[in-house]
């Protein structure tokens, strides 16, 4: 698995720069200079742009369930491993490690589509102990990432859920939700569904390189305020907070507020497992004069390390640092009346969605 970073102007549209080996490869490969050329030859032969590849899984199950003290829901459907999108600070990254594709641009170029979602998810809800307690779409990987254009995998999975009247959070980047207003809508208006877009910082420039395949963000505001007239409760999500990279939180929540968002979340930036190096790689890439002080800042939110799993500091930080970004959320969302209000989500509509008829035998 080769880690030769590929030049800057090859990877437009990409947010990794290389393919960096995952953690169970058994062998890996960095570029070396031995006076001959060779590295030059090996960044020379890596400046193709990488193509999205979209592979078919069939899925044995299309509800995940979870039950991390951290999480706000117990349920949720990915349609999609990897996400074209690019975000590097993802933390779904090290999820293509159990593929034995890397972490970096394998996640974002090579696309498992569960094509039987729909058909699985229907045999999911069916089942006599399902509680419908709201699913979370898209929470690891986005749903309405450039391949759902033409899979539609998303799509068939909403069909399914309006059709069972089962309650959905959906969390987004993309301006590709309003696609499917004409199911949201309605869902909406019998508190069946909420949409959360979110909207890491305003610089559409830092956007470009950190989310490099995600609507710019004043696509996402008028994303807001489309949901927003259909009826739907709509949230944003200000996340991730990186020290020194998106300082821009408090204009993010009131451009959401100005568009109709009416709750708002954050995390801070987590750096599991092989996004730590990738993460490190993207600021010596773009931002190599403050890459040092972003990170030892996280560090600092970390207890020293890039990294900590704990459930009661994972998502928020801890430290000093940790608690500015906490009182500057806190006290924006008090000035703009944020999050006065919940969007609680009704599942005692719920039906098992229809089975099909029995089969002829001959």
């Amino acid at each position: 698995m080769s880690d030769v970073r590929i030049p800057v102007h090859a990877i437009k549209g990409r947010g990794a720069a290389s393919r960096l080996a995952h953690r169970f490869s058994v062998d890996e490969r960095a570029g070396f200079d031995d006076g001959w050329g060779t590295l030059d030859e090996a960044g020379a032969a890596a400046q193709g742009i990488p193509a999205t590849q979209v592979t078919d899984e069939l899925a044995r199950s299309a509800i995940s369930r979870n039950t991390s003290p951290d999480v706000p829901f117990t349920q949720s459907i990915n349609p999609y491993r990897g996400c074209e999108h690019g975000c590097i600070y993802c933390y779904a990254r090290p999820t293509h490690s159990y593929l034995n594709l890397s972490p970096g641009l394998d996640f974002e170029t090579k696309i498992i589509a569960k094509r039987n979602i729909a058909q699985r998810l229907r045999h999911d809800l069916g089942k006599p102990g399902h509680l419908p307690e709201p699913i979370g779409l898209g929470t690891v990987t986005d749903a309405y990432q450039p391949v759902e254009r033409e899979l539609r995998l998303t799509r068939s999975v909403l069909e399914v859920l309006q059709e069972a009247q089962h309650p959905l959070a959906i969390i987004t980047k993309s301006s590709g939700v309003e696609r499917d207003l004409d199911v949201l809508a309605p869902m909406a208006a019998q508190r069946l569904a909420s949409v959360y877009v979110t909207i890491t910082t305003l610089d559409a420039a830092l956007a470009r390189t950190l989310e490099p395949r995600a609507a710019a963000p004043h696509r996402r505001l008028r994303t807001i305020r489309t949901l927003v007239d259909a009826g739907i409760p709509v949230g944003v999500s200000v996340s991730p907070q990186i020290p020194f990279i998106n300082e821009d939180m408090e204009q993010v929540l009131a451009a959401a507020r100005d568009a109709g968002a009416d709750r708002a979340f954050y995390q801070v930036v987590r750096l599991p497992w092989e996004v730590a190096p990738l993460f490190r790689e993207w600021l010596q890439v773009h931002h190599p004069l403050r890459a040092d002080r972003v990170m030892a800042r996280i560090q600092d939110m970390r207890g020293g390390k890039d990294y900590t799993a704990d459930f009661a500091t994972r998502m928020r930080g801890q430290g000093i640092w940790a608690d500015l970004i906490h009182q500057r959320f806190e006290k924006a969302c008090r000035r703009l009346g944020l999050n006065r209000e919940r969007h609680s989500l009704d599942g005692s509509r719920f039906r098992p969605p229809g089975v099909a008829g029995q089969m002829p035998l001959f």
